[in-house]
């Protein structure tokens, strides 16, 4: 599974947030948006009669009748692919009160979808000895008018810095480690009955470091650590996507802003931004074309691991970080037929803004392509693996659960 992402240069909150992510695609109505579209013959009868494991149209392995009616407690192991920290896993314990099919009679009362209130343990670890040990919950109050999300965790992450611009090259960059707290905490508030949202958001990371090994270059002085970095925001969200696991058309965009200050509880002071923007239509009855624009930027004394940096498949997070960021990709899906799929996807990201400017700034160039299968032909859920090639030539793989985009 790939990582999501907290926020744009919080690299140490991305495994936090990949426990989070298995618990929204896999347990949870859509955060966001509308509800999944259903097969025109998947009545609510049909979905009664289905087997837990296979579809009764076509006998195929499906899971929309286990994660239609599951409630109570789960274990979920999850599956970490990504190259910065290399290959990994673990485990989350899963509680939530009321199943999907429960939370779908509730959004006939209410107009709109909401999700049951989950709360999850999880622990993971992956090969370069990064581990993470944490708890979080996903709570609506008032008819879903405010939505709750929130993490606190333990952490040891092992990275490297390769420079600002990722300069530094391979052989070059810096290992360090960040051991200690992360927390994030978010409220959200519709508009309306609207798909918008407005939010709060406190990042707070209490993660002493250290540069680890021999291997240092020779730069003109080191980047130093911030062993504290809390900060408050506003965000604004929309979604009118379809389908929140695997859409085929409508847009999901955000605006989101993190200010991080002494007076909250940070060493230093610095802002983060993020805007983006993911828009998918239909080209024919079986190619979904979708476009992805992603702005990230810092300001302030940032310290050198929050960075935002170039965040794509095939490009290990982290490994081209500057003050400026930009994304451009594309992706193009095919459903051979109703259960299997191919998928294809290119894109450009640059770096930019310490001593660099954008026009000075290299591409940043990758491609790969990717199978999927519709493991939950109800909710509209495919899942798959993806192989994608960066810039280093190297090749990097990604188990993918819905969209691939967060």
């Amino acid at each position: 599974m790939a990582l999501a992402t907290i926020h744009p240069g919080c690299w140490p909150c991305r495994i936090g947030a990949a426990v989070a992510w298995v618990a929204s695609v896999l347990l949870v109505a859509p955060a966001h948006g509308q509800a999944p579209e259903p097969a025109a013959e998947a009545t609510p009868a049909a979905i009664t009669k289905r087997s837990v494991l296979r579809d009764p149209e076509d006998g195929k392995l499906d899971l929309s009748e286990f994660l239609l009616e599951r409630k109570g407690f789960l274990p979920v192991p999850f599956v970490v692919t990504e190259p910065a920290v290399g290959y990994g896993g673990g485990l989350a314990a899963l509680f939530f009160r009321q199943s999907m099919s429960e939370a779908r009679e509730q959004a006939t009362k209410t107009g709109h979808i909401t999700p049951p209130d989950i709360y999850v343990l999880a622990a993971g670890g992956t090969e370069n000895g990064t581990r993470l040990l944490g708890a979080g919950a996903m709570l609506t109050f008032g008819d879903d008018r405010w939505r709750y999300r929130g993490f606190v965790g333990r952490t040891d992450l092992h990275l490297d810095f390769y420079g600002v611009g990722g300069v530094l090259g391979k052989d070059a960059r810096l290992a360090y480690n960040l051991d200690g707290l992360l927390s994030t905490q978010q409220v959200l508030y519709r508009l309306g009955e609207s798909d918008n949202f407005i939010g709060m958001r406190w990042i707070y990371l209490d993660l002493p470091g250290s540069f680890q090994g021999s291997n240092t270059p020779a730069l003109p002085a080191l980047p130093t650590f911030t062993n504290r970095s809390s900060g408050l925001g506003l965000s604004f969200e929309h979604d009118s996507r379809n389908n929140f696991f695997t859409p085929s058309r409508g847009v999901r965009a955000a605006l989101d802003t993190l200010f991080y200050a002494p007076g909250i509880g940070s060493d230093a002071r610095f802002q983060t931004y993020r805007g983006f923007v993911f828009a998918y239509t239909p080209v024919s009855k079986n190619l979904v074309l979708g476009g992805r624009l992603d702005r990230r930027a810092a300001r302030g004394d940032v310290p050198f691991y929050q960075l935002p940096y170039i965040d794509m498949r095939g490009i290990p997070a982290v490994r081209y970080q500057d003050n400026d960021v930009a994304v451009v990709e594309a992706e193009l899906r095919w459903n051979v037929s109703d259960r299997w799929g191919l998928v294809g996807f290119a894109g450009v990201g640059r770096a930019w803004g310490g001593g660099t400017s954008f026009g000075e700034a290299a591409n940043r160039v990758s491609r790969g392509a990717g199978v999927r299968y519709q493991i939950a032909r109800v909710l509209g859920l495919w899942v798959g693996l993806d192989v994608a090639r960066g810039p280093e030539g190297d090749l990097a793989y990604y188990i993918q659960v819905g969209n691939a985009w967060r």
